[in-house]
């Protein structure tokens, strides 16, 4: 009895450290920024003057960590970025687009996929859907570029879980090809509603409730 206590106590502590062992990257724009944390040369929307987060460990993805006991691998957001490489007035944004960034997510256990606002608010191009043979013409459109990315990401990170996350508000094109896609790739599509928001950007309520719906979303 003695010794199966033991050998139980053992696997409990080995499943703990295991958690605790889990690397979390974010791919995102800005609403997974803060400055000192994302690469030095990527725009940052927090720390700001308009919103009253303030502090790292108010963001939505320090939330989420601490209360799952993980570590953070790498937060590759940069603020204005979109998925396709169309972004504010039909610029061309290929360059710095969340495509352009899959190789640079170190090595996670689990990624977070935070984009499509800025597609929505610069008006990018839908597009059609489309799964593979994606050229940068294609990528320019939303639904071929989101297709591309998980495709990508999920050829570079096997042995990681993906997820997207879905911003609150943004018009329905984005929405439904989101869902559509997501669900071609099997990569769990989190819907994310009643976000506070000050200047467009979560608030440390809208952090909170990010971190929530996730803690609800994922087991």
């Amino acid at each position: 009895m003695k010794k199966l206590f033991i050998l139980s106590m053992m696997a409990a502590t080995m499943i703990a450290a295991s958690a605790q062992n889990k690397k979390v990257s974010i791919l995102g724009d800005s609403y997974s920024t803060f400055q000192g944390i994302i690469p030095a040369n990527y725009s940052s929307f927090y720390p700001n003057d308009r919103n009253d987060v303030v502090e790292v460990e108010q963001t939505w993805w320090s939330l989420y960590i601490k209360a799952k006991g993980y570590q953070l691998e790498k937060n590759n957001s940069w603020g204005g970025t979109t998925i396709c490489g169309t972004g504010y007035g039909g610029m061309d944004f290929s360059r710095n687009n969340f495509i352009a960034r899959v190789d640079s997510l170190g090595s996670p256990d689990i990624i977070f996929v935070f984009g499509g606002t800025n597609d929505a608010w610069a008006n990018s191009p839908v597009g059609e859907y489309q799964y593979a043979d994606w050229t940068k013409e294609d990528c320019k459109n939303f639904r071929p570029a989101l297709a591309c990315l998980l495709d990508k990401l999920q050829k570079r990170y096997p042995e990681a879980a993906i997820y997207s996350l879905l911003n609150s508000e943004l018009r329905e094109p984005i929405n439904e090809s989101m869902r559509e896609i997501c669900k071609h790739y099997n990569v769990q599509l989190i819907e994310l509603h009643d976000i506070d928001k000050q200047n467009g950007h979560p608030s440390i309520s809208g952090m909170k409730s990010i971190c929530d719906q996730l803690l609800e979303a994922i087991q």
